[in-house]
């Protein structure tokens, strides 16, 4: 009787699949290669491609059957290496969020190109900011990179403490707000200076109207320092790099038990 055999019951080929399914974890999450405005079909076919691009990484690569429980561990190591470089993103978006509360433009949204969602606009700009900046500072390809080590770090359909990991994940996650209020923390308190010289005014002079100029003051203020503080952001994202790679060695670190 002839056989049907699984291509990806063990081996090379099952290396190559596991790889591909890493690769997918990163693309769910990471900036860019994330993007909603990229339609599915072109997503899939640039795991394919950019699968097949790093295969010389793979050359003596054997791994064990591919099963629900390996692909899961793959996809859970890929969206880990990409949400090490979301969290910046993120983090840019947390400071917009927080200074259109402070600055007055909360009910001011837009719908993200990126992620399809509406969210206030000065959210929308910095988080712009912080992806164009990635995109020039080569951060698309060293995410690229940080996959490629793991192959070494973490060979293909290697079991992982998957536990370790997403702790690791978690407190990454709180770095993000922590991020967040640091990029919005040079307008946040020009606005809070602002609203206490409007309280002191208020008392001093009550003939004034100063509840008709606080809020077209709280604007300008947050817009002009918001303008004042931005070459701060580059000054941040400029050792995102050299950041980037200290989380994702810590990463590999917590999933492979170390």
């Amino acid at each position: 009787m002839n056989t049907v055999l699984n291509p990806f019951e063990a081996g090379p080929a099952a290396a190559f699949a596991l790889f591909a399914t890493r690769l997918g974890g990163v693309m769910l999450v990471a900036p860019v290669y994330s993007a909603r405005s990229v339609p599915l079909a072109v997503r899939t076919a640039l795991v394919v491609l950019i699968t097949a691009a790093l295969a010389p990484a793979l050359v003596g690569q054997t791994a064990p059957p591919v099963t629900p429980v390996t692909l899961g561990s793959e996809l859970l190591v890929g969206f880990a290496i990409g949400f090490g470089a979301a969290v910046f993103v993120g983090a840019a978006e947390v400071a917009g969020d927080v200074l259109a509360l402070q600055g007055g433009l909360s009910g001011a949204a837009t719908l993200d190109p990126l992620t399809g969602v509406q969210s206030p606009a000065l959210a929308d700009f910095l988080k712009m900011i912080v992806v164009t900046l990635l995109l020039v500072g080569g951060g698309h390809i060293l995410m690229l990179e940080a996959l490629t080590d793991s192959v070494s770090v973490l060979p293909p359909g290697q079991s992982v403490a998957a536990a370790a990991g997403l702790l690791s994940m978690a407190r990454m996650g709180s770095a993000l707000f922590v991020i967040g209020i640091q990029i919005a923390a040079p307008v946040m308190a020009a606005v809070f200076v602002g609203n206490v010289a409007m309280g002191v005014l208020a008392r001093t002079a009550p003939q004034i109207q100063v509840f008709m100029l606080a809020y077209p003051m709280q604007i300008v203020i947050g817009i002009m320092v918001l303008m004042l503080s931005l070459p701060l952001l580059g000054v941040t994202m400029a050792g995102w790099n050299e950041h980037y790679r200290t989380t994702v060695v810590g990463l590999f670190d917590a999933f492979g038990g170390r």
